[in-house]
């Protein structure tokens, strides 16, 4: 059985420790067996590419690289925070814990 996680695709997240602390972005992708995310714009990584089709110079491109999880931090209303899990209409949805409103 796979743990469930606090942050899915789509959320938008800071990062809390690591080189890109205190920076936002979008969650793109979740990898559950690694405890790994894809966030927009945050642990870049120089990428040397070859002279394709797509790129006829070639050079080096920023590239997001994956980001644990436990070094994120969702945020709700432009707020930090954490997140907890409650039975609301016998369906089990994620609250968050600072200000109680239901997470879509």
């Amino acid at each position: 059985m796979q743990k469930k996680l606090h942050i899915k695709k789509g959320d938008t997240v800071a990062v809390i420790a690591g080189d890109s602390k205190g920076q936002q972005g979008k969650v793109l992708s979740i990898d559950k067996e690694k405890g790994r995310a894809l966030v927009e714009g945050v642990n870049l990584a120089s990428k040397h590419t070859k002279p394709s089709a797509a790129t006829p110079q070639g050079g080096i491109v920023k590239k997001e690289s994956s980001i644990h999880i436990s070094n994120l931090m969702l945020v709700v209303g432009g707020k930090l925070t954490r997140v907890g899990r409650k039975l609301d209409n016998d369906k089990l949805v994620r609250y968050a814990k600072k200000t109680g409103e239901v997470i879509k």
